[in-house]
Parts: C-alpha cells; structure tokens; sequence
C-alpha cells in the first residue's frame, strides 16, 4: 500500500513541478498535496508546523503569481492587455517553438497586447518588458518552491 501512495505522490510532484512553469496547471498545491499524501498516508510524518508553513507559502506564491507579472507591467506603463498577450504568447511559444519559445512567446505576447491597446512601439516594449520581467520572477519562484516541496518529498520516503 506504501508503493501506491509513494507512486501516487510522485506523480503529484511531477505534476507540481511541471505547473511551476505551465500556467494551466496549479503547480504548487499538487506538489503540497503529495507532502499531505505521505503525511496521512503514515508513509512519513511532518510536523504541523512544516505542513502548516508550507500551506502558508503555497498560498502567498499563488496570490504572488497574479499579483506580480501585474504589479510590474503596471510599473512599466502596462495595462492587463499586455498581461494577457504574454501569458498567451507563452502558451503558444511553448507549443510551437519549446523551450526558447517560452520565453520569447511571453514577450512577444506581451508586446502584441499592448500595440493592441495603445499602438505606441515605445510603450509598448516599455511595458512588454515589464511584464515579461514580473512573468519571469514568479516563474523563478514558482519553480524554486516546487524544487524545495520535491525535495522535502523524496527525503522523506529515502
């Protein structure tokens, strides 16, 4: 019975890990769902205070990934437009050009966004940059914590 909550565990971090750069996916809470599979499963024990600060983290980083590709592009003179497009230009960059299109999808789709809205070139790389800044940073984040959930989750059942 362990191997199957150890197997279904894995699977919820490849699935967090995988969320950490998908943005259709809820990285982190799959990856704190595996830390609560092994926990209530009895195949290794964490004290309250670890899944209760995890829970706590998990949280603020998914108030923090809406919040910051946001909180940046606004800071460059964005709007939500450009938000949008690079969230969608990340999507389509990955499907079509992996991996390098992840990156340049979001801001080029960026970019596209706020020529729709404002049709200023200048203001729109401006606030294309801004957005593709914040988006970067909440990846780095979202990865860098689903790294730490993965770790604490195959040292527990090593």
């Amino acid at each position: 019975m362990d191997i199957l909550f150890i197997g279904l565990g894995v699977v919820l971090i490849l699935m967090g890990l995988a969320g950490a750069f998908l943005p259709v996916l809820p990285g982190l809470p799959f990856g704190y769902a595996a830390l609560l599979v092994l926990h209530f499963s009895g195949v290794a024990q964490f004290s309250t205070f670890f899944l209760v600060a995890w829970a706590i983290v998990v949280l603020t980083i998914l108030i923090l990934e809406n919040a910051l590709p946001a909180y940046t592009t606004k800071k460059f003179g964005g709007t939500v437009y450009g938000v949008t497009g690079s969230t969608i230009g990340m999507i389509l960059g990955m499907l079509f050009f992996p991996p390098l299109g992840f990156f340049l999808g979001t801001l080029i789709g960026a970019f596209v966004g706020e020529m729709i809205y404002k049709q200023d070139v200048k203001t729109a790389l401006k606030s294309a940059w801004g957005s593709f800044i914040g988006f970067l940073t909440g990846t780095a984040i979202k990865v860098t914590v689903a790294a730490m959930i993965a770790f604490s989750f195959f040292k527990a059942i090593l």
